[in-house]
Parts: structure tokens; C-alpha cells; sequence
């Protein structure tokens, strides 16, 4: 005897549950970090048994992987999908801005810092979660930069160089000492003029060494 095939109903109930899952997670991990959190309060705060729970995720780890990757995927689709390619109707330096702008906003998200905060503060115990936490994020925006350059330098509008390399430098420019200081909350509100003031000046010293001399800013 056959099973019946899964309904558009009960897929969308897994898919419900799976979300309650994680928005739990995501407020317990973030208040309690990674070592303090278990499965079993997971579990009570939104309401069954661990088993189902493991249902979803086979371990904490999974569940805090999951994590990483949910909270980084709403703020990119945010921050980096409505960008044009770099030098598509208009100058690289213009879009070079945009791009580091759209960076910089989104290491501000809140969020985003705060899971930043917790993995640094948890790795020296449990080295996995740096692992998870680069190839959730960073190792998934360099390979984002990337390919944007070398879609970029395929149409001719940034000579020819590694990719990958030219990404790193324009994420460390953008970055500098900003993002430390959010970290370490010692950082002023960034406006969004303040920010996209700091990435200029950030993105006249990267097109100095890797764009084409007409991109660079007036003097």
C-alpha cells in the first residue's frame, strides 16, 4: 500500500513550525548565547516535545547553523539584490558606492551584529561555531564580491585582476575601523550620508590601485 502524497496544507503547517523554530532560537541564542541554550528549552518555548524539535533539526548545532543562515538571508536579499552590476548605466565609482553602502548598512543591522558578538564570544569554547558562522556568511559574501568583479571585469569596467582578492580589498577599505567599533559599541549612529561619506572615501583609495584612471574622484 502506497502513502498518499504530502498536501500543500501539511507542508505549509512543517513549514510553519519550522519558522516558529527558529524565531525561538534566534531570541534565545541571541539572549543566552550558544553553551547556555538547550534543545530542551527550545523545545518548551514554542511548545511540544523534543522530539518533534529534533524533527527539524538533528542537533543544536543544526539549529544554531540554521540560525546563522536565516539571519544573515533577509537583511542580503535586503541590502544586496536590488543592485545593478557594477558600471551598467552608470560609473563604477558610482556603483563601487552602492555596493560598499549596501556592505556597511548591512553589518550595521542589528541582528546581524549582535550573532557576530555571540560567535566571537562562544568560539574560544566551541570552535565549530566559527566554522559555521564563516560558511554561512563571510565565505558566502567574498564569494558574492567575487563573482560581482569578475562579472565587472568580463564587461571591461575594472582591469583585470583576482577577483576574489579585489572583493577582500574593497570589504577591508569600506570596513576599516567602522565595523570594530560597532562591534565593540563605541561606535556613533551612522546616518546614512555619514556611511555613504565613509565608503567614498573609501572607494577613491580602491579604484587609486585596481579601477580605471576615469573613475577615480574629481579633485
Amino acid at each position: 500500500m502506497t502513502s498518499e502524497p504530502t498536501t500543500a496544507p501539511d507542508v505549509s503547517r512543517s513549514d510553519a513550525k519550522r519558522r516558529a523554530i527558529l524565531d525561538v532560537a534566534t531570541e534565545v541564542f541571541l539572549a543566552q548565547g550558544y553553551a547556555a541554550t538547550s534543545m530542551s528549552e527550545i523545545a518548551a518555548k514554542v511548545g511540544g516535545s523534543k522530539g518533534t524539535l529534533y524533527n527539524y533539526f538533528r542537533s543544536k548545532e543544526e539549529l544554531f547553523s540554521a540560525f546563522i543562515t536565516d539571519t544573515c538571508q533577509g537583511p542580503v536579499i535586503t541590502h544586496f539584490d536590488p543592485l545593478e552590476p557594477i558600471g551598467e548605466g552608470r560609473s563604477v565609482r558610482d556603483s563601487l558606492i552602492d555596493l560598499g553602502t549596501s556592505l556597511l548598512e548591512f553589518l550595521h543591522v542589528d541582528k546581524v551584529v549582535a550573532m557576530h558578538r555571540l560567535v566571537v564570544a562562544e568560539v574560544g569554547r566551541f570552535p565549530e561555531l566559527g566554522r559555521m558562522f564563516y560558511e554561512a556568511g563571510p565565505k558566502m559574501g567574498e564569494t558574492r564580491f567575487a563573482e560581482v568583479f569578475e562579472a565587472a571585469m568580463n564587461a571591461g569596467h575594472i582591469p583585470r585582476n583576482d577577483p576574489k582578492m579585489v572583493g577582500q580589498r574593497l570589504k577591508d577599505l569600506v570596513m576599516s575601523d567602522v565595523y570594530l567599533r560597532r562591534l565593540w559599541g563605541v561606535a556613533d549612529d551612522f546616518s546614512r550620508e555619514a556611511i555613504r561619506d565613509h565608503v567614498a572615501r573609501s572607494v577613491d583609495i580602491f579604484l587609486s590601485a585596481f579601477g580605471p584612471a576615469c573613475d577615480q574622484a574629481p579633485t
